[in-house]
């Protein structure tokens, strides 16, 4: 079976200047990828080209296993997108601009639309004008989403969301899994995507440097382990594990050595403290970036 959306390769420069380079990454039906990275990574420029808002310099982005052709009204009605930032028309009410969106469509968009509207807390007799920022995104989702595209697209959604709208849409987005929709979630909050993406692909760069499923990336046994001696130069020599910070009778490493061999091997010094701490997966997201 094909994955609904694969990337071979993808490069994109403008001039002499790097976007991204080798991009290659798969996703398949009823997935949500976190595409994670820090801000110029190239995650956006990723996506902008996924969207054929700009055009890629070379590689392959093939969807259901053809390449993608976005004249083809068909393949544009699969997605859905919600950018990073949002820009639309001020002196419209929310309620005319969900009308004139639905417009575009065959389908019918109304129950879905309405559903919506519901689960964000959104006033559809408001101007675009006279929106927050959060409200603003809120509206932005329900128009990646009113029309039940197979294919979702979205970049930084939650900026600018409470926590607690964070949840709902996080909810939302985890029913449009069990119902088969394919989600390409950008972000560089890793703990954003953590509790509901299957793969994670970390971009540097416009490189990626990692790609690995949530699940594997919890299995790495990665602890802080804070060691305070008097032999703290002779353990830091032995263990020659990453060093968090140091003193002359305490340090702290980034471990990832299993516990029988670890203690075998301080078994030789005197040790007045020893600490062992699972490590967020925030700090192995910026692990990742040093």
């Amino acid at each position: 079976m094909n994955p609904v959306i694969e990337l071979k390769n993808l490069k994109k420069y403008y001039g002499d200047i790097k976007g991204i380079e080798r991009v290659s990454f798969k996703i398949n039906a009823g997935e949500i990828y976190g595409f994670i990275g820090p801000n110029g990574a190239g995650k956006s420029t990723t996506i902008r080209t996924i969207m054929g808002l700009i055009n890629k310099t070379s590689g392959s982005i093939l969807i259901n296993g053809e390449e993608i052709n976005h004249d083809n009204k068909q393949i544009k009605e699969m997605f859905g997108y919600l950018p990073s930032e949002i820009h639309l028309y001020d002196d419209m009410k929310v309620k005319n601009l969900f009308d004139y969106h639905a417009s575009f469509y065959q389908k019918d968009c109304f129950s879905r639309r309405k559903e919506l509207v519901k689960l964000l807390k959104i006033d559809e007799n408001k101007k675009i004008e006279d929106l927050s920022l959060g409200n603003l995104k809120k509206v932005g989702i329900v128009l990646a989403l009113m029309h039940s595209p197979k294919i979702v697209i979205l970049d930084e959604p939650t900026s600018g969301l409470d926590p607690i709208m964070q949840k709902v849409f996080h909810d939302i987005l985890l029913k449009e899994k069990e119902n088969g929709t394919t989600i390409l979630y950008s972000s560089h909050v890793l703990s954003e995507v953590a509790n509901i993406c299957d793969k994670i692909g970390f971009i540097k760069d416009g490189i990626i440097i990692k790609e690995d499923t949530i699940e594997n990336i919890k299995k790495y046994n990665y602890t802080y382990l804070q060691i305070s001696s008097k032999d703290i130069k002779k353990i830091k020599d032995d263990l020659k594990l990453e060093v968090v910070s140091e003193t002359n009778e305490k340090i702290i490493f980034i471990n990832n050595l299993e516990i029988n061999e670890l203690i075998k091997k301080l078994s030789k010094y005197n040790i007045d403290e020893l600490l062992i701490e699972e490590i967020p997966l925030e700090d192995l997201f910026l692990k990742y970036y040093k």
